[in-house]
C-alpha cells in the first residue's frame, strides 16, 4: 500500500466518516482512499466553504472531520475557513499535499502558514503521524509531501498514546467556591462537552450559569442558565452577572466580548479561570486564581471537596429572555422591525434545529431571539470574525445533524460573498432555510461610522432582489417585508428555501451599540 492511500484508510479506521473538500492532482489518491474505506466525500463549490463546512461539522457532532485541498492555492483558498477551525479549537485535519521542492509554483511553507494562523503542522511521512495528528483534538494542517505520497507506507499502531491520571490543584478554588454567595459560571468553547460535571458542581455551589456566546446552548433547560454572558446578555442577565461576587470561567477566555470591554463583571468580583492550556490563563483579563486542567477533571474534583451552599439560589430566577424584554417595532414601509422577523421565524421553525450565525450588524438577532435544544444547536462562526462563512457553516451542521432542519442566518454582504455554495445546498438536497438579513449594506460600518458623518458609498450597495438569485440556484425563496409575508412559509421541506427578508436599518443593533463603546 502507498502512503497516500494508508492516510486515508487509516483517517476513517480512526474514526472519520466525512472528508470535505475540493479534488486536485495533489489531493486526488488520498481521498479517493477515504472515499473507498467508507468515508463520505462532500465536494463544495469553494475551498474555502469546503473548511467552514468541515469546521462546523465538527462543532455540530462533536466527532473530528476531514478538509482535502489541493497543493498550493488549495490551501490558500481555504485559509480563511482554516483559521477560523483553529482559533475555535476545533478537532480538524487538513489533508494539505506539500510541493517540498523551494522552486515549484505551487511551494508553501506550509508550517508557518499553519502556527501563523493558530493550527498545529504535522509533516506526514508514515502512517502513526495521523494519529498523532488526531489525538491532538484542534486543528492541525497534515502536510502530505508529492514526492512521498506514492511511496510504499508502513504499518500504523492503533493503539492511543497511554495518559496520565489527572489530579489538578483545586484548593484555591475550592476556597474561594466555599466564601462565595452569588457565584456565576460561564462556560465556554472548551467546555461544550462537560455539561453535567458543571451543572453538579453548580448545583451544589448555588451558582448562576451562563456561557459565552460560541457555548450558547449548553445549560439549555436549566432552570438556573441566564443564558448568554456579554453583549448579547439581555438586560436580566447583565444585571445577575454584574451583582456576582465569584466569576468561574470554564474553558472560556473572558474575552471583551463576553465581559462587554471588561465592564460587565464587578471591579469587586474574585475571578477564577479555568483551562487545560496554561497560556490562556489570564490571556484576555487579570484573573484572581488561574487553575490548569480540563474541565470535567476540575469539577469533579471541586464537587468533591466543595461545601454545600445554596449560593444565589432563594428565590426563582425569573426571565432573562430578550423576547420577554418589550421593544417598540421600527419596521418601515416595505421593511420588517429584525426583532419581529426572528421571533416569528422562532414560532414558525421547528423546536429541532441547528442555527448558524454568521457575522454582521444583524447577528444578535438570530442568537438571542431563536430558541435552541442544546448547545449542538448553535453554531457561531466569530472566532475569526470573518463575513461569509455561515452559509458553509450551515451546511456541514445540516450534514452533522440531519434529524435537525439547518437555519443559516445571514446579512445580505454575507450571502453574496458565499452564494456559490448554494450549488452546494441544491446538488446535497438539503432542505435548510436559509434567512438573509437584507439592509443592502455591510450595516456593522454603516451604524458605526454613520452617526460622525463620514460617506457611506463605499459600504452600501443597490438592494439585491436575492429571492430571484435563490431561485436561480434551485432554492425556494420568499421576499418579507412585513410579518404576514412569513405566511407562505411551508414544512416540512423538501428542498432548501432563502428567506429574503427587507430589514430596517434605522440604528444598530444593540449590540453593536454596545460593542462601540470599548472603541
Amino acid at each position: 500500500m502507498l502512503l497516500a492511500e494508508a492516510v486515508g484508510r487509516t483517517l476513517v479506521q480512526a474514526g472519520v466518516d466525512h472528508v470535505f473538500g475540493l479534488v486536485g492532482s495533489g489531493n486526488f489518491h488520498v481521498t479517493n482512499a477515504m472515499v473507498a474505506a467508507g468515508a463520505r466525500f462532500v465536494p463544495s463549490a469553494h475551498e474555502g466553504g469546503a473548511a467552514t463546512m468541515a469546521d462546523a461539522f465538527a462543532r455540530v457532532s462533536g466527532r473530528p472531520a476531514v478538509l482535502s485541498v489541493h497543493q498550493g492555492p488549495g490551501v490558500t483558498n481555504a485559509l480563511t475557513g482554516i483559521t477560523e477551525a483553529a482559533k475555535s479549537r476545533t478537532p480538524l485535519l487538513v489533508l494539505a499535499p506539500e510541493a517540498t521542492a523551494p522552486r515549484s509554483n505551487f511551494h508553501l511553507d506550509l508550517e508557518r502558514l499553519a502556527t501563523s494562523v493558530g493550527a498545529s503542522y504535522q509533516r506526514v511521512t508514515k502512517t502513526q503521524d495521523v494519529l498523532t495528528a488526531l489525538n491532538r483534538n484542534h486543528t492541525v494542517v497534515l502536510g502530505l509531501p508529492l514526492d512521498a505520497q506514492s511511496l510504499p507506507a508502513d504499518v500504523a499502531s492503533r493503539e492511543p498514546p497511554a495518559r496520565r491520571p489527572e489530579k489538578p490543584d483545586v484548593a484555591e478554588l475550592v476556597e474561594k467556591l466555599n466564601r462565595a454567595r452569588r457565584p456565576v459560571f460561564i462556560a465556554g468553547r472548551g467546555a461544550v462537552r462537560d455539561r453535567d460535571p458543571l451543572i453538579r458542581l453548580a448545583d451544589r455551589c448555588g451558582a448562576l450559569l451562563a456561557t459565552s456566546a460560541a457555548a450558547k446552548g449548553l445549560f439549555q433547560g436549566d432552570p438556573w442558565n441566564v443564558d448568554v454572558s456579554g453583549g448579547f446578555a439581555s438586560p436580566a442577565t447583565a444585571k445577575l452577572i454584574a451583582q456576582a461576587d465569584l466569576v468561574v470561567a470554564w474553558g472560556c477566555t473572558l474575552n471583551m466580548w463576553t465581559t462587554r470591554h471588561g465592564r460587565l463583571i464587578s471591579p469587586h468580583a474574585t475571578v477564577v479561570q479555568v483551562d487545560h492550556d496554561e497560556s490562556a490563563l489570564g490571556a484576555n483579563r487579570p484573573i484572581d486564581v488561574g487553575v490548569v486542567g480540563t474541565v470535567r477533571a476540575v469539577a469533579d474534583a471541586v464537587c468533591e471537596a466543595v461545601e454545600k451552599s445554596d449560593g444565589w439560589r432563594t428565590a426563582p430566577l425569573g426571565s432573562v429572555r430578550w423576547r420577554d424584554v418589550s421593544y417598540l417595532d421600527e419596521g418601515g414601509p416595505g421593511r420588517i422591525d429584525p426583532r419581529t422577523l426572528t421571533i416569528a421565524l422562532d414560532d414558525l421553525l421547528p423546536a429541532e434545529r441547528t442555527v448558524v450565525v454568521d457575522s454582521g450588524n444583524f447577528m444578535g438577532y438570530p442568537a438571542m431571539f431563536m430558541e435552541i435544544p442544546d448547545v449542538s444547536g448553535f453554531c457561531f462562526t466569530q472566532a475569526f470574525q470573518s463575513v461569509g462563512l455561515g452559509l458553509a457553516g450551515a451546511i456541514g451542521a445540516a450534514l452533522a445533524r440531519p434529524d435537525r432542519l439547518a437555519v443559516a442566518a445571514l446579512g445580505d454582504g454575507g450571502f453574496l460573498m458565499s452564494v456559490a455554495e448554494l450549488t452546494t445546498v441544491t446538488r446535497l438536497g438539503l432542505p435548510m432555510v436559509i434567512v438573509v438579513y437584507n439592509d443592502a449594506a455591510f450595516g456593522a460600518e454603516v451604524h458605526h461610522f454613520g452617526p460622525h458623518g463620514h460617506p457611506l458609498d463605499t459600504v452600501t450597495f443597490p438592494d439585491s432582489d436575492i429571492a430571484a438569485i435563490a431561485r436561480g440556484f434551485g432554492c425556494d425563496a420568499i421576499t418579507v417585508r412585513a410579518r404576514s409575508d412569513l405566511d407562505a412559509y411551508a414544512t416540512p421541506r423538501d428542498r432548501a428555501l432563502v428567506i429574503d427578508a427587507k430589514v430596517g436599518a434605522q440604528r444598530g443593533s444593540w449590540w453593536l451599540e454596545e460593542a462601540f463603546k470599548g472603541h
